[in-house]
Parts: C-alpha cells; structure tokens; sequence
C-alpha cells in the first residue's frame, strides 16, 4: 500500500508524517519518537475508535490525506499524561468556525467588490494587532449610533450589516467584520464595512472615470481615516495611563494613542538670519504622530534615510519679525514611542502634465528589525539604549548557546557513524570524550603542570545549565533596566527596537490604478518560559483579496520597489518582545 500523509498534533506544534497502511501501530509510534522525542510507550495517540495500539492494523484506521490526528505525552522525566479538560474533536468534525479558529488555520480573505483592495490590505494587516482584536470585541457603541430594527442585523451572516449599531459606526462596523472573518477560512464579502467607511467619508465613494463601478483609492488614506475613526470611538480602561501627547490620565484614553500613537517634540526656526538677528527666537512644540513618513529622494536608498529627511520639514509662513511670509525649518525627535509604529512610504506624488497621481518607483530597502533610538530625544535615548544594548547582548550568548549544541550534535552524529563503520570501537568512548570540556570545576583552565588525573572536567550538562542560569541572570538584569516611567505606560516601546509584522504593497504606476496587497508575519504560540515564539513565526501570510497564501520570508525581501512590481506602501513594526516579570520567575 502506498503511504498517506498525515497530520500529528502535539503540544501546539504539528508534524507532517508518512503512515504505512501496511504497518502497525508500534512503527508508527517509533516514527513518531524520532520527531517528538516522546517514547513509544508514554504516546496516547487518538484516533477514530479510540487508543492506537501497539499492534494495531494501520489499514484498518481509515486514515486519509492531510487527516489530523491528536497525540499527547512527554518525554521520560517530563510530565505525566494528563485527562484533557475537553473531549478531543476530530477536524473533520469541527464547524466551519471551529476549523478557522484552530492553530495554524489559513486565515479568511476579503472579497474585491470592485477596486476595493486598497481596503481589503489595510483590513487585513490591522487584524493582525491582537490588542486591537481584544478590545474590538468588547466596543460598545453610544446608543445615538446604534441600529434599529431587525433588517441589518438579520443580513450581518452575509456582511451586508451588522449587529450592535454598526451601520454609521465604523468602529463598531470593523468589530463585526473581524468576528464574522474569524469563523470562516474562505473569502468574506467586506459590504457592511464598505458601506459605513462611504458613508462617512463620501471620497470613497467616488466613481470610477469611465463610469463603470467606484474609482481606486489610496490604501495609506484608507488606513489613516480608519485609524483617525478608530482614535475616536475604541476606548480603553488605564488609571495612571499615559497620553501620546504626554499627559497621563485615570479616565479611558483611546486605544491608538496608547498603542500606535506616538509623540514628536520640535524645533521651528526662520532660514533667515535677518529674522534671528532681529532677536526672533526659534518655536518649541508637541506633536502626536499616528505614523512615520518616509520621504523619496534621488538618494534615498534605506528606510532609515527617508525617516530622517522626514523629521525635517519646510514651513511657510507668516514672520512676525519681518513682517511677511519666510521659510522656517521644523526639526522633529520622538519623545513617545509606540508599540506599534507604522511607517508610509510617501510614494505617490501629483503630475501636474498627466493631472493624476504617480509613483516613485525609486527601490528603498527596509529592515526585518529597527531601531529608531537614533530618531528620538536624548532623554528617551537614555531610557530606551541600555535595555537594547543588554537585548542583544542576551540574543549574542543565546545564539552562542545554540552553536554549540548544533556543534556538540554533530559530534555525537559523527561518533555513532563511525562507530557503524567500525572505524572506531566503542561510541561511549567518543561521545565520552565530546562530553569533557578543558574546564575545570573550579571554572579555571586546564593547563600549566596540574597532573590531569587530578582533574575534574565539567559534562556538557553541567556547562548547559550553566549557561542557562547565565542567560536567565542576564534577563533579569533586563526587567530591572527598563526605567520606572514605563510602568504606567504598557503601550510604549521600552527598546527602541521594533521587528517587522506587517506590510501593505502597491503594483503599478499610480495610485488611481494598479493594485494592494498585504503580507502578515504568521505567529506562533508565546512559550512563557523561554519568551519565544513557536515554529510558526518567521513565515508569513500573502493576502491578495480572498486568495490567502502562505510564503517564505525571503519574499519579503522582494518588495523594496524599483519597478512597477509589489513594493512597500506601508510598514507595521511591532516592539520586540521583552522578559515578563512572571517568565523570569517559573
């Protein structure tokens, strides 16, 4: 019989395998114990019928492609097996929202209702802000928004509206979209949230120049009214919370100025030195900023070099001094920095010969990680630049840790090949010798003319725990570094360093034509005790209007423009993840 490819789920993490109808349970269990580390006899493998047993029959299971089966167990010294809280569900028998709400699911699409994936890529990256999601689902709308009548709700299955006032309330309109999203994997028709977004920005509503359907739009002008909507409506519980634009307050504050809100201070000053000469002094301000933008020049080739000509701007206006219109110079640095930091690449630009929108095709490469310290005021760089210093520092021994097991495993692999060759006789001698490092337990070199009789070596799993126990110190040094300010202020980034999640991409030469996609960063489950992401992060999610592909990183590299291909638009950074004070601690 030819081999099926199945599913293993275990612990979060599933593992594509190959059953032999032919064989029995007992082989299966042994393949199983070379990916999971799990002994054959501490697998609870369920299938339909109940156990897998060691001799059952493989061909009597009625396994198919791609079916999913669940095993539990630990490795000998782990846990024990416990009862699971829940009877197991097989996915074949799952709902459709249970089969989208499970692990690892492929996420819905957006239909394109006729030019709307300028919509359809900016919904779909904001999904992905799991704050965003949570508070979302408790938004309530003021009774003056709210519907009447049963007409809209009854019609919300199909996205033609919603259920608790989301007809003139965007806010309330996005919360029902992302449930009715969340219970489906195929496409979903966005008409709901079409409707009130044209509602209450007719601009959206415009038609197309031909007269067939509606005109394309801007996806950064969709995201920004979106997010301005947002601002407005999604409050959030936070007593001694601080504001964007610095103040702190025990009332609600808007859930974008906590989380993707940040604060400029600057300097304007008039060019001319007639006007300073004549004692006009320079202008100190606050700004809150809901994104930053990257301006394109002729030398523009990184992110970093746009952001920087960005925070510089030129003013005209009124010199009281001089007594008429003068260029001033505003200087921007960043005094707040968001969790969430979103980056516009200012691309499109009006041609005045061709009277329509066109595009800088310039290629602007973009980091998977950035750090903005750089960007921002001296007293924040204080704060922020010794907590990113002790990040990579921990990140260099962790990775130092992570060579040297791949190294040790190499040995050990080559040991028991030769051993299988009879190049040598014995494995436990080699691997014996792997295992001995020239150091000794009084942490000092073996050497000089100390007899090596007297000397007594550390095993590889003493240095392991040392290391360990190193790099956990390290961490715990880094919880204490993050200044006291940032206590009331869970919205912030304690680093400076933001790693890339989502990005929204433009194909064509302008903006009145072409077309928006997104890619989303997948992400796996947080292990509380090590602080890192499962085997799923690092692939991402291509969404190109209801076809939701999955796509290695290196695509990722690929949109830094240059042409009329994909190339970024806008950027969705998300600050690194730092050590809780309850991971430091189990």
């Amino acid at each position: 019989m030819d081999p099926i490819q199945v599913i293993i789920k275990h612990q979060g993490k599933k593992y594509d395998v190959e059953l032999d109808p032919s064989s029995t349970g007992e082989v299966f269990k042994f393949q199983l114990y070379s990916l999971t580390g799990v002994e054959p006899e501490r697998q609870k493998i369920l299938v339909k019928g109940g156990q897998l047993k060691d001799d059952t029959d493989l061909s009597k299971i009625g396994a198919k492609t791609g079916q999913t089966y669940m095993m539990m167990g630990t490795p000998a010294g782990g846990n024990e097996l416990v009862r699971p809280k829940e009877a197991v569900k097989f996915v074949e028998d799952m709902t459709e929202a249970e089969q989208a709400q499970q692990v690892g699911a492929t996420p819905a699409g957006l239909q394109n209702l006729g030019n709307t994936c300028y919509l359809n890529s900016t919904l779909q990256t904001l999904r992905f802000v799991p704050e965003l999601y949570d508070e979302l689902i408790k938004y309530t709308p003021a009774p003056e928004t709210q519907t009447t009548g049963n007409t809209l709700g009854s019609l919300s299955a199909f996205g033609l509206g919603g259920g608790r006032g989301s007809s003139t309330d965007l806010t309330a309109s996005l919360r029902d979209l992302y449930k009715q999203m969340s219970e489906t994997q195929e496409g979903f028709p966005p008409l709901a949230f079409l409707n009130a977004l044209r509602t209450i920005h007719p601009q959206f509503a415009e038609k197309a120049k031909n007269g067939h359907g509606y005109a394309q739009q801007d996806a950064e002008e969709a995201w920004s009214q979106i997010i301005n909507e947002l601002r407005q409506k999604l409050k959030v519980k936070g007593p001694g919370s601080q504001n964007a634009d610095g103040s702190s307050s025990s009332q609600n504050i808007s859930f974008i100025d906590r989380y993707l809100a940040g604060r400029f201070t600057s300097i304007t000053e008039c060019d001319e030195a007639q006007a300073r000469d004549a004692g006009e002094e320079s202008v100190k301000g606050e700004d809150v900023f809901l994104k930053l933008d990257c301006h394109i020049s002729a030398t523009t080739n990184h992110l970093r070099d746009g952001i920087l000509a960005g925070l510089e701007e030129k003013i005209q206006k009124n010199s009281p001094v001089l007594g008429r219109d003068a260029v001033y110079t505003k200087k921007s640095k960043i005094a707040r920095l968001p969790k969430y930091l979103t980056v516009h690449f200012v691309r499109f630009f009006w041609k005045r010969e061709a009277q329509k929108k066109a595009k800088i095709m310039r290629k602007v490469t973009f980091p998977d990680e950035l750090d903005v310290s750089e960007f921002c005021i001296e007293e924040l760089r204080k704060l922020i630049v010794p907590v990113r210093d002790k990040v990579r520092e921990i990140r260099k021994e962790e990775e130092d840790v992570d060579r040297a097991r791949k190294r040790q495993k190499r040995i050990q692999d080559k040991a028991i090949a030769d051993e299988k060759a009879g190049i040598v006789d014995s494995v436990s001698e080699s691997t014996k010798k792997s295992e001995k490092k020239i150091e000794r337990k009084d942490g000092n070199s073996a050497g000089g003319d100390t007899a090596m009789e007297d000397v007594v070596y550390k095993t590889d799993a003493e240095i392991d725990a040392e290391k360990a126990a190193s790099i956990l110190e390290a961490k715990k040094e880094l919880h204490a570094l993050v200044d006291s300010t940032f206590a009331n202020d869970e919205g912030a980034n304690k680093s400076g360093l933001y790693e890339l999640r989502g990005i929204v991409t433009h194909q064509g030469a302008s903006a009145d034509s072409g077309h928006y996609t997104s890619y989303v960063k997948k992400q796996g489950a947080l292990d509380p005790k090590t602080g890192k992401r499962g085997e799923e992060d690092g692939k991402w999610w291509w969404f190109n209007d209801a076809s939701v592909t999955e796509i290695e990183a290196g695509k990722i590299l690929m949109l830094s423009g240059g042409g009329e291909s994909h190339s970024a638009l806008i950027l969705l950074y998300r600050a690194i993840e730092l050590p809780t004070d309850e991971s430091l601690h189990r």
